[in-house]
């Protein structure tokens, strides 16, 4: 059976600094509150303690793993949690060694022994962590697996084993971009067309159009929080924010005071050419620091790749056409969530897995093909656009600095963006009928350079510049 991912399963709204140990983690801790409930168990739990295993643990401090399962455990929603009450939340359990167990009942933790860091991975996924509850008839004990873009699953559940974690009828299912070429060819619809007909069979075209509104609207406040935002970045690398500084040095004096009004700004700005690198740049780099401080962001596909998309779309509204509205948007986030999907389909969109391919590469063809549909892009030539994108992301590692989202992870973002913009002027100038190499044979060899790539080079700051870099040097 084919699986079916929303656009909205590929683009969540969460708190950064990562999507596969930041946000995964909060997921499976509510999901273990959930299971607790069912087991009839809640209400007897009097102490929790959590293990971290592989990419977790060996990078779980810089990722604020432990953070996040101490919120998920609270009760606190990362899509809705005041971001400013985070602090707060968990000073409180740190201070009081207790926590309020699904913001229901306070029970002992500490965090410094409650929560263990296991160097040692488990068979079935880099990103492993278990949750134990203890109670007056003995232990309840439950496994999950972040599996990357904060989905997660458990190895015991057959469809998870098959990597169909999420099953929906859609009338079109779509596993390889061949099969969503095929349909809009059959249909005589466009790529953001075939999809919107997809997601009508799970949401009212109401809902639809406000989540994806809801989506972007999170993403324009991010750039603006991070374009108005200075000072250093946390986790002891002390990284400046640059996005404030190259913000002020391009925006003119026209007054605002939201992120719509600024957009409009930014869109009366006269922009002259050696700018328009600087502004892409600009909007990726405020997106993750913003990530990097525990801010809200989408997942596009993951945390750690959350700049491209916002950072694409913005251009295209800022210098590509100054009258793109919601319809645009719209179409751009359908064509970009689909893209992505094929690829955590038939590949990863894990850097625990894959190495830093999986992340950015997979948000530079995403926003590639999306701006690709938008510029006046034929299926084809979106696909090509998302396969030039990836091409040349093949076997990029991931080496955080530290274990923290930010060196080399936020520059990473502004050469995605750059590489997506890139990749879709060339797919606009190229006949398909010329094409050499298919989309899904990318995917298929991102997949295969997955596996052959060193652990030390996914995630786990064991290898390249995490090694060769330390922290006084930054």
């Amino acid at each position: 059976m084919t699986e079916c991912i929303s656009v909205f399963d590929m683009l969540k709204i969460g708190v950064g600094p990562s999507s596969s140990h930041t946000l995964g983690p909060w997921r499976g801790a509510e999901r273990f509150l959930n299971e607790l409930r069912e087991e009839g168990i809640f209400d007897a739990v009097t102490r929790v303690r959590i293990d971290l295993y592989g990419s977790l643990s060996l990078t779980g401090k810089g990722h604020a793993t432990d953070l996040a399962v101490m919120l998920g455990l609270s009760g606190a929603d990362p899509e809705y949690v005041p971001i400013d009450s985070i602090d707060g939340i968990i000073e409180s359990i740190t201070h009081n060694q207790k926590l309020t167990l699904g913001n229901e009942r306070e029970i002992d933790f500490s965090f410094f022994t409650d929560i263990i860091f296991n160097r040692d991975f488990l068979p079935f996924h880099a990103n492993g962590f278990m949750f134990t509850a203890y109670h007056n008839k003995g232990e309840y004990t439950s496994t999950f697996y972040s599996i990357g873009g904060g989905f997660v699953v458990k190895e015991e559940r057959i469809v998870a084993k098959q990597k169909q974690e999420i099953r929906r009828a859609f009338p079109y299912p779509i596993d390889k971009a061949d099969e969503l070429l095929a349909y809009t060819k059959t249909l005589g619809k466009s790529i953001s067309e075939v999809v919107y007909e997809n997601e009508k069979s799970i949401r009212t075209e109401a809902e639809i159009d406000h989540e994806l509104m809801r989506v972007w609207n999170t993403m324009l406040e991010c750039m603006y929080t991070g374009c108005h935002t200075s000072g250093i970045l946390p986790g002891g690398l002390n990284v400046r924010r640059r996005a404030y500084d190259m913000h002020n040095k391009m925006i003119g004096e026209l007054p605002y005071s939201s992120p719509q009004e600024w957009l409009q700004v930014i869109r009366q700005t006269e922009v002259k050419f050696r700018q328009i690198l600087k502004w892409v740049s600009c909007f990726a780099l405020a997106v993750n620091e913003v990530n990097a401080a525990l801010g809200r962001v989408v997942t596009a596909p993951t945390n750690g790749s959350a700049g491209v998309i916002p950072a694409v779309l913005m251009y295209y509204m800022v210098i590509e056409n100054h009258q793109a509205d919601e319809r645009h948007i719209k179409q751009f986030l359908l064509v970009a969530g689909e893209i992505g999907s094929i690829f955590k389909k038939g590949a990863t969109i894990s850097a625990a897995m894959g190495g830093c391919q999986a992340e950015i590469g997979v948000s530079s063809a995403m926003a590639a093909a999306a701006l690709c549909e938008l510029m006046g892009g034929t299926p084809e030539q979106c696909l090509m656009a998302a396969e030039i994108a990836m091409e040349h992301h093949l076997g990029m590692t991931c080496d955080p600095i530290g274990g923290l989202v930010q060196v080399p992870c936020i520059e990473r973002n502004t050469m995605g963006a750059i590489k997506a913009i890139n990749a879709a002027e060339l797919a606009l100038e190229t006949d398909p009928a010329n094409a050499k190499v298919p989309l899904d044979k990318v995917v298929n060899t991102m997949w295969q350079t997955a596996q052959d790539m060193n652990n030390k080079y996914k995630e786990t700051s064991e290898g390249g510049l995490a090694v060769t870099v330390n922290n006084v040097d930054c």
